[in-house]
Parts: structure tokens; C-alpha cells; sequence
């Protein structure tokens, strides 16, 4: 037993490393045409026994068009109490496949691809679709995110991975939630149960609108881990600026 749990939190730790990082958002399939963004993000793992990990990114944004949204980061990671340090640079794509409100589901695809500073780490092709749906007041967002390393110095399959957002709109500057990060392994042969890595936890959101049309956009959660594979707990927020 104590076996396979030092195998779990062995996987857990080049799971949050490859597939997801404390700094992670979950993605919208909305797109507003015009929009621009500074967009920052930040996060923190933690498990004990286990040193912290943290990583931030900042980046500019731009509704293009009315169904696509554009995004340069600039990434950053902290491990084992090191100085920070520029990890990658990514370019994400996000685009609006359905009309709000048209159909029961509003429906997006994301695509991100990440360079980063170490090239024997590979360059790292995020893509998935996004589904969202209102039952009154309670905003559902679920997604399906698919993810694989290439021109890496050590083989990596095809990995699959979710995230899922439930938001209580409230009013706008303040709304609450859950928000859950998980990743199962091989997107055709899932790990077992105890090297999965699932995060759970408690979130806010908001948006304070200033004049025209910038308004600072807020959201935070602290997630616990629901699987040995996962940290403790992790904290991670990201805030826009859009204008």
C-alpha cells in the first residue's frame, strides 16, 4: 500500500509539472469581439512532506474576431523554494463555436501551444472543447481538455483532463462557486483511481466595471485534493484588466 501511495505521489508531481500547474484557469467559450486584456494569473500547490510548488503568467489579449480570442503569456515557475524563473511562452487560442444563448449549450475549442525556455521538455499542444449552460441564476461550465508533449526528449502519449465550474451569479461584482481540475492519464487508457490527480474546492468571481469599457475581472479558488496523485491543496486566482 505504502507502495503504490509513493507511486501515486510520484505520478501527482510530473502530472502538475506536464499537465496542469497551480496557475491554471478554467476556460469560458464566450468571446467578445474588440475586447483587449492584461490578463494575470497565479497559483500555489502544496502537500505535505512535499516542497511547494507556485507558478504565475502574465499576457495580452484580444478579441480578433466575434468567434476568436487570442493570447501571448509569459509563464513562470517556482519549485522547491528556488528563485522564480521564466518557464514558457504560450499562445492560446480560444474560439465561440454557437451564438450565446441560441442553443440549451453554449459551445467553444480551445487551443494552446507552449514553448518553453527548456526545448528537451518539448513543445506542450493543449486543445479541448468548452460547454456552458444557465439553469437561472447557476452558470455550469464543464470542459474536456486533451494534451500532448512534442519534440521532447522522453516519449509522451496523448493525456486527457477536464475542468468544471459551477458559479452562483449573484451580482456582479461578487459571484461563488466550486471549481475542480483533474487529469485521468492516457486520453485511451485511464490510470487507476489513486494515480489521478483531482482538485476540488470553494471559488469567487467578479467584475468591477470602471468607465467605457474597461472593468477589472476577479476570480480565486482553493481547491483540495480529492486523490493521493493530487496536491493538499492548491490556491490559484487570476485578474484581467480589460479595455
Amino acid at each position: 500500500m505504502r507502495k503504490s501511495l509513493l507511486c501515486a505521489a510520484i505520478f501527482g508531481s510530473l502530472c502538475q509539472n506536464v499537465i496542469a500547474r497551480p496557475a491554471d484557469y478554467v476556460f469560458l467559450p464566450m468571446v467578445e469581439y474588440g475586447e483587449r486584456e492584461i490578463d494575470f494569473k497565479l497559483g500555489s500547490a502544496r502537500s505535505d512532506g512535499r516542497n511547494p510548488a507556485s507558478a504565475a503568467s502574465i499576457g495580452f489579449g484580444y478579441g480578433a474576431t466575434s468567434w476568436w480570442f487570442t493570447e501571448l503569456y509569459a509563464k513562470y515557475l517556482q519549485n522547491n523554494s528556488k528563485s522564480t524563473k521564466l518557464d514558457a511562452f504560450e499562445w492560446e487560442n480560444k474560439f465561440q463555436l454557437t451564438d450565446a444563448g441560441t442553443y440549451p449549450v453554449d459551445l467553444g475549442f480551445i487551443l494552446e501551444l507552449e514553448r518553453p525556455q527548456n526545448l528537451n521538455e518539448g513543445y506542450e499542444l493543449k486543445f479541448g472543447p468548452l460547454a456552458q449552460t444557465d439553469f437561472g441564476r447557476i452558470q455550469v461550465n464543464a470542459n474536456l481538455l486533451f494534451m500532448r508533449v512534442y519534440q521532447a526528449s522522453a516519449p509522451n502519449p496523448l493525456t486527457i483532463g477536464y475542468q468544471m465550474q459551477l458559479k452562483y451569479r449573484y451580482r456582479p461584482e461578487f459571484e461563488f462557486g466550486l471549481q475542480g481540475f483533474g487529469e485521468m492519464g492516457k486520453w485511451d487508457s485511464w490510470n487507476p483511481h489513486e494515480m489521478q490527480s483531482h482538485r476540488l474546492g470553494p471559488a469567487i468571481f467578479g467584475k468591477l466595471r470602471l468607465h467605457g469599457r474597461q472593468a477589472i475581472r476577479y476570480n480565486a479558488a482553493y481547491l483540495l485534493g480529492t486523490s493521493h496523485a493530487a496536491p493538499d491543496r492548491t490556491f490559484r486566482m487570476q485578474l484581467e484588466y480589460e479595455f
